[in-house]
Formats: C-alpha cells, structure tokens, sequence
C-alpha cells in the first residue's frame, strides 16, 4: 500500500479522496492555485503545494507543476479525480516516468477510449452494440454524405473528449455545415483537436451509464447501472441508481457488454460505460467509456455497499478486488443532485461572492459531499459545482422523499445556488414517475413559484404514495383525507391517472 498520495485536483472531489486516504491510513498531499488558499481540501491534507494562479490552464492543468510537488512531497502516488487531468494519457505518461503510481488506467487505456472514434472500433471488435456512425478521419464533405446516409436527425460530437463540448444536434441538410464548423471551433478551444464525428441522433434516448472496477490480476466487475438522463446541455445534474428504466435480465446484459469493452483495452482501475438506451425499441448503444472516477460514483457506493475510491487505491497499489461478480447485489435506490453555483431564475448564470451561512442536512441515508465552509469564496475560475447531496431509500419513493427533505433543509447563505431547481424536479410528476429522458429538461422550465406551495405539497404526496405502492389507491385516500381546501384528493387522482395514460407527458 502507498505511503503517500498527492491528489491532483479542487474542490469536493479532493476532500473525497482526501477522506478516503485517511480511512486507509494514508498521508494525503493537496495542490491549490492562488485562488484555493484556503479551500477546504487544503486544510483537510496533511501537506499542501501552490501550483499557480488561479486560472487552470497554469495551475491544474500544469502537469510539470504537479509532478514537481509530488516529487517535493515524496508521494508514491497520484490520485487525478475527474476533469482536469484525469483523462490525459500524457499525464499517466509523465507519472509513470518520474517513478510515481497514477491511481487510474494506463496511458495507453486513456488513449484508445479518449479517442471516441477509436473507442467504437475498440469495442465493436466485442460485440458492443453501435449507434449507426461515421469512421474516423472523414472530411466535411465525406461526413455530409455519412449524415445523408444515416439520416437525420444526427449528433456531432468531439472525437477527443466529453462533458458536452464540441456536441451538436442537427436535424436537417441545410444546418449540417454551419453546425460542423461550430462544432469544430468548440472542439478545438476544449480540446486542442478539432476531429469530429456523427452518430444518428436517437430521440427520446435515456442515459445509462455501468460502474465498472476492474483489477491488474484479470478481474473485471459490473456495479450496476446509473440513471443519468436529468440533464442540461448535455451536463448531467441529477443520477440514480438504479434505473427505473432497466430490468433484471438487461442489467445483466449490460453489465456483461460493459466488462467486455473494458477488457478491449485491457482496463484495470475505475471506469465507466455509457450507453444510451431507446426505450421504445429496448435496444441500447455504447456512447462512450469515461477513463476515470465519476461524479455520480456515490449513488453506486450507496447501491452496493462498495467505496470505490478505496478500491481504486488498493488496485493501483496491486492488490486483487476482493469481490466476485455474484458478490454484487444493489440494495434500495440512491438519488444525487448535483448542487452549483448558480441561479436557476436567471438562466443558470454562474453566481460568487462569500458563503455566509451554511447548513447541511443530516439524517438517516443523507451524505453530502462539498467543499463548502462558511467564509469560503466562490470564484469564476472553476466549475459551478460545489457540492453534491445524496440520498439512500429502500424503494425509490422513499429515496425520492427523503431527497426532498434533504433540499428543504439545505441552507446555503450568499450565493445563488440550483438548490430551487433540484426542489422543483423533485416535485415533478414525469420525475416521479421515471419516464422522462435526457430532453426532459429542454422541454421544461424552472418557474418562480414557491417550492412549497400548498399545490405542491399535495401533488408530489400523492403521486409518492402511487410509486410506492403499485396500485396506490388506498394510500391517495389516506393522504387526501389529511389535506383541507384546495384541490381535492379526487382531482388529484383523475389528474395522476391521466398522467399514467400519457407516459408522464402532461
């Protein structure tokens, strides 16, 4: 095992790993630019390196300067997170040459997967299911001919990364070029690389994503599938697992094709698959493999009982994983929202200042993970996200209402957070229901209205008692008998069972 591990990144991501290192009895090493002094990771680690200023591209992004602190510190390890550097082959590169373990795949895993073109004719040489698309190395005019083939809609997407840049919809001939180019541009500012390809757009599509561990000794493991088709420009903000969308016999299925395109590449460490999954047809499609720890990784921990930031620790150091395939059965249901530094009235613009009020909320099955204190300043140098808040439930009503107890007791003073937007989507009836997928939001805007108007309090409670118990009948009842005035618990039933007739879609 390591003796020391420096953790090459910000925020809440860096106290999970900061945390996870101490529990293995491990020295942790933190990296902060000027403008993360007295960010919460560097007051959690037990020794802390400035790396530059506070833009990223001359601090994070510095692999010099990281493995230079690594190399000061006397770490034998390099824990990346995710984003920044996490899914640069270089960077695995460089550990690897100044002697130093990099807690993650090898560069040439990164390489193959980060490629996503090279990523499909990987995994398509084991039997993983394609969305129809275009090869690689294709010039516009030879994409706008593969585009005419597939047909449209289509999805131009960056062939060297993620996260949604470089990613355009486009549904007919004569927007294909001017989004192409734009497409590129984007690309190239992202990721220094401008390739890009074309998958047939498939409408109505669901995102899920299988946890994937696999150690050096031949052991590859399915965790289990996340829901993770709550999203907003193409930037995921809500995640569960498990799906409401996936069977037994699917997830096993799933699971099965997931293992074996991590084996294409011969994959050791934390991954994940991505898939999108038409539900009309029960058909799904690899997307893309994320070479790295994900944000949503929590729900999976809570799902399974399995921390892995600690696994990835123990295979990096070479151990075996200690669980077999039959070990893993997911238990109850786990929900994540993602809570930024933004304000969901005023079209998610980014928010600063000082936070001068915290308070977290608590309780059975609640975890919160953040890299807020109260003092700490929110700058415009990094991503909006500043904490995560997860719940566990034993059925997904349950999940889902504690979930909302959690967000009305979260208090976050001095800056504008999408608090208000997590409190709406769990009042949403399509939510609730789980028919949505992943244009739910762009067919849906935040209102103003009160979160906790009288309206709310009794959709959300009936349509809850429906989820929770299959028929629901007797458990409406029992709810509307307890509400006065308004709308009545007879309204409310017609309205949840026209719902119900129409897949959620009101």
């Amino acid at each position: 095992m390591f003796r020391k591990v420096l953790v090459a990144n910000r925020g809440e991501i860096a106290v999970r790993v900061i945390r996870a290192l101490e529990e293995r009895g491990i020295a942790s090493v933190a990296v902060f630019s000027e403008a993360d002094r007295t960010a919460l990771h560097v007051r959690y680690a037990n020794e802390a390196y400035l790396i530059g200023p506070p833009a990223s591209r001359d601090s994070y992004l510095r692999i010099d300067r990281i493995i230079d602190a690594a190399r000061k510190s006397g770490a034998d390890a390099i824990h990346p997170g995710y984003g920044f550097l996490s899914e640069r082959a270089e960077f695995a590169a460089a550990c690897a040459e100044a002697g130093i373990t990099f807690i993650g795949p090898s560069p040439e895993a990164i390489e193959k997967m980060g490629d996503k073109i090279t990523a499909r004719e990987t995994v398509k040489q084991r039997g993983v299911p394609l969305v129809p698309g275009s090869e690689k190395g294709l010039h516009d005019e030879e994409l706008a001919a593969v585009a005419q083939e597939i047909g449209f809609p289509i999805m131009i997407k960056a062939a060297a990364g993620g996260g949604g840049k470089g990613m355009r919809a486009v549904y007919d001939a004569e927007a294909f070029r001017s989004s192409i180019d734009a497409a590129r541009r984007e690309a190239m500012a992202a990721f220094g690389n401008d390739e890009v390809y074309l998958e047939k757009l498939i409408t109505s599509a669901r995102h899920i994503e299988i946890q994937i561990l696999a150690d050096s000794h031949g052991r590859t493991l399915s965790l289990g599938e996340r829901e993770c088709s709550i999203q907003r420009r193409h930037q995921k903000l809500i995640e569960e697992s498990p799906s409401v969308a996936v069977d037994e016999k699917l997830r096993a299925e799933m699971g099965r094709v997931a293992v074996a395109a991590a084996e294409a590449v011969g994959y050791v460490n934390a991954g994940t698959i991505e898939f999108l999954f038409d539900s009309k047809d029960n058909k799904y499609y690899f997307l893309e493999m994320n070479t790295r720890l994900q944000v949503e990784h929590p729900v999976t921990e809570l799902v399974t009982g399995i921390d892995i930031v600690k696994e990835q620790i123990s295979i990096a150091s070479g151990r075996k994983l200690r669980y077999k395939q039959t070990d893993i059965a997911p238990k109850g249901w786990a929900i994540e929202c993602r809570i930024t530094a933004e304000d969901p009235y005023n079209n998610f613009m980014p928010s600063t200042g000082i936070v001068n009020y915290l308070k977290e909320p608590t309780g059975p099955g609640v975890r919160v993970e953040s890299m807020l204190y109260e003092g700490c300043e929110i700058s415009l140098y990094y991503d909006p996200m500043v904490a995560k808040l997860i719940v566990w439930g034993d059925t997904r009503a349950e999940a889902i209402l504690r979930m909302r107890r959690a967000l009305n007791e979260y208090r976050i003073g001095g800056i504008r957070t999408s608090i208000p937007f997590h409190q709406e989507l769990m009042d949403s009836p399509e939510f609730m229901w789980g028919t949505f997928d992943t244009g739910f939001l762009s067919r849906r805007r935040i209102s103003a209205r009160h979160p906790h108007s009288e309206e709310h309090e009794k959709l959300a409670a009936v349509v809850a008692a429906m989820i929770a118990h299959e028929e629901g009948r007797h458990a409406v009842a029992r709810v509307g008998q307890g509400s006065g005035g308004g709308q009545s618990s007879s309204n409310l039933w017609k309205q949840s069972g026209r719902m119900r007739a129409q897949r959620g879609r009101w």
